[in-house]
């Protein structure tokens, strides 16, 4: 407990999934916490159950392929919490669609979400934390689709390797500039949230047949649950990964091993 204690940490994608995990996580670690996401019911819900806990969170409308939204976003936790030490950028979609099928709508559509809204937040992040003279750090969502290629996932791994890419690029410019800013990535294999749920949907199987068929995939037997990623996450936002700047942590059940 308390790892998180003194920090404000930014966490897009944050009402549901790996990023209801991390807000929830980052609180009872101490954080203060700003959920940014574009399900407004989901994250004022999520924000008031952590202040039941007991916690301090607060909910902010975030889309994350608008330059306006990022910046309202970190006007608000800075004059709200006067700083932000952590950002992590989680908000993503996917499409079970290969190369041939994509089209051109369906691919702008999930490179503005999952490409350039990890730029942007990487982007005014770094603005926004490089004067602070704390150590802060940025968590980029990649995937095992950052890593490696899936054929049924053409706009997706696209994504996902902009991603690990940027985030090292990131990595070296804050280091350059000798900025106290760590950038970092966490590839998961596949987890049981929504956006696996509509993968599901996409493939043709039953839901259950899907999730029997991708745990199989997975050495460990079985796919994961958002906290596993979360914990992920902690690693990178505490000071404990101060030396850890510009890697991949990969927490994929094997799925990479093979």
């Amino acid at each position: 407990m308390e790892r998180l204690i003194g920090k404000v940490a930014v966490i897009s994608g944050g009402a549901l999934g790996i990023g209801e995990a991390d807000c929830l996580l980052f609180a009872r670690e101490g954080a203060k916490v700003v959920i940014g996401d574009i399900n407004v019911e989901a994250g004022e819900a999520l924000a008031g159950k952590i202040k039941d806990e007991g916690f301090e969170a607060s909910f902010c409308f975030l889309d994350v392929s608008k330059e306006a939204a990022w910046k309202k976003l970190f006007a608000y936790t800075i004059e709200k919490y006067g700083k932000v030490n952590v950002l992590v950028n989680n908000a993503g979609v996917s499409l079970g669609k290969d190369v041939e099928t994509t089209t051109l709508e369906e691919w702008n559509w999930l490179m503005g979400i999952n490409s350039t809204g990890v730029f942007l937040g990487t982007k005014y992040g770094i603005i926004n934390m490089k004067n602070n003279g704390e150590d802060c750090s940025i968590v980029n969502r990649s995937s095992i689709d950052g890593q490696v290629g899936e054929a049924g996932l053409a706009a997706y791994c696209a994504s996902k390797g902009s991603v690990t890419i940027l985030t090292k690029s990131a990595a070296l410019a804050c280091g350059e500039k000798g900025y106290k800013i760590r950038v970092n990535s966490v590839h998961p294999g596949y987890v049981h949230t929504s956006l696996t749920e509509k993968e599901a949907a996409d493939s043709g199987l039953t839901k259950d047949e899907y999730f029997a068929k991708v745990s199989k995939m997975h050495p460990i037997g079985y796919i994961g649950r958002p906290m596993d990623i979360a914990y992920a996450d902690l690693y990178l936002a505490s000071d404990e990964s101060i030396f850890s700047t510009g890697s991949e942590i990969t927490a994929d059940g094997g799925w990479t091993a093979q």
